[in-house]
């Protein structure tokens, strides 16, 4: 059974939830056309591309960037060795194999 104390909780927190949605700006919807700009939003708009395109010039240029630099020696691998090469491929144990 509902008690007083639960139904008087949940009425408060509808009352809350209630103007939540009344606080958003409206969403432009599918297919509407865009809502004309002012002269000082048009203007602000430029000013903002061209100080972006300026700050894109102060960026140095970076050199490329090798991540697997320091793994891999600065010298060519060298070749096997004679005695290297003569010993086969390992044989594989037959019988306790891990499954």
């Amino acid at each position: 059974m509902i008690t007083a104390r639960t139904l008087i909780a949940a009425a408060i927190i509808a009352m809350m939830a209630a103007p939540a949605p009344a606080q958003q700006a409206p969403v432009q919807g599918y297919g509407e056309k865009d809502k004309d700009k002012t002269l000082v939003q048009q203007q602000a708009e430029r000013d903002a591309e061209r100080a972006y395109k300026r700050s894109l010039g102060n960026v140095p240029d970076k050199a490329p960037v090798d991540p697997w630099g320091n793994a891999r020696s600065a010298e060519a691998p060298k070749p096997a060795t004679k005695a290297a090469a003569k010993t086969g491929p390992a044989k594989a144990k037959v019988g306790n194999a891990p499954h």
